[in-house]
């Protein structure tokens, strides 16, 4: 029984360790963005419309369980605002789609947001380079870890350093955060090694932030004050908290034994609000 006890002390230090690296920024991999970009590209999943171009731009990220059903929903709510998509696939590059293994994502392990966002702006820098692309105005949208990802960003474009795991920036910060338009964070991570509320968003960006109010994945409440500190550093961002929702109300697909359950009407909702929020944004499509 002594040998069992130190053993599961080893593995709670182990583990407590290793998400004190992810909270200070320290990744132990490091790729060149061209290096991350070769990882990633093959991939990534753009879907375009069939209107001629150039065409306005999102990327999507999903949560920490990989790509969903849900990322095909936003992409086709993308598409009907005339904005070609990429829908930006973290996990199985690194072979986190392999026997349950993105598990160790959701539980802070690997993978943290400050580190995806590299993802996501070797990404933005593709896509800006892409045939056919308008990059000015870019939308962002991120599901729970892939909300926390974005925010990162928005945060590590104030800095010269880039983001953990990357040893460069693959373009220049201010012309990355020129590329950003509308924000939507869907139920995203807003804990204790988030940091998404450390830096001002970029003058381009504006944000809605959607909640689920008995979320038992992440703490809304914890959003919400995140989002003030953020909106308190001049960000344009609105914070929308769905009644009686839980985490992950608009994906379908899901582990077996997950507790979490879709629901149409919460989906359509956030659709709606979304849709609106594109339509008002500054960076919307031609028009409107």
């Amino acid at each position: 029984m002594m040998g069992a006890g130190i053993g599961a002390a080893i593995i709670l230090a182990i583990l407590g360790l290793n998400t004190a690296r992810n909270a200070a920024g320290w990744q132990p991999i490091t790729h060149s963005p061209a290096e991350r970009q070769a990882i990633l590209a093959p991939a990534w999943r753009m879907i375009t419309p069939e209107t001629p171009g150039p065409h306005k731009a999102a990327i999507l990220l999903s949560g920490c369980d990989g790509i969903r059903d849900n990322m095909d929903h936003w992409a086709q709510v993308m598409l009907k605002q005339d904005r070609a998509v990429m829908i930006l696939d973290s996990h199985s590059p690194r072979k986190l789609d392999v026997a349950q293994s993105w598990r160790a994502v959701c539980a802070g392990q690997i993978l943290p947001g400050a580190e995806r966002a590299g993802d996501l702006a070797v990404a933005l820098t593709a896509l800006a380079r892409m045939p056919g692309i308008d990059p000015t105005g870019t939308a962002i949208l991120g599901a729970s870890h892939g909300g926390w990802t974005a925010m990162e960003l928005l945060t590590e474009l104030n800095d010269s350093e880039p983001p953990p795991g990357l040893s460069a920036w693959p373009a220049k910060p201010h012309l990355l955060s020129a590329m950003i338009g509308p924000v939507v964070l869907l139920y995203p991570y807003c804990g204790l090694i988030s940091r998404g509320d450390q830096g001002r968003w970029p003058e381009r960006a504006e944000g809605l932030m959607i909640l689920a109010q008995n979320d038992s994945i992440t703490d809304p409440e914890a959003c919400h004050d995140m989002a003030d500190r953020i909106a308190g550093k001049g960000a344009d961002l609105n914070v929308v908290t769905f009644r009686d929702m839980d985490h992950g109300f608009d994906q379908r697909d899901r582990s077996s034994l997950s507790p979490l359950e879709f629901n149409r009407a919460a989906r359509d909702k956030a659709t709606a609000l979304v849709t609106d929020f594109l339509e008002g944004s500054g960076s919307g499509p031609p028009g409107l």
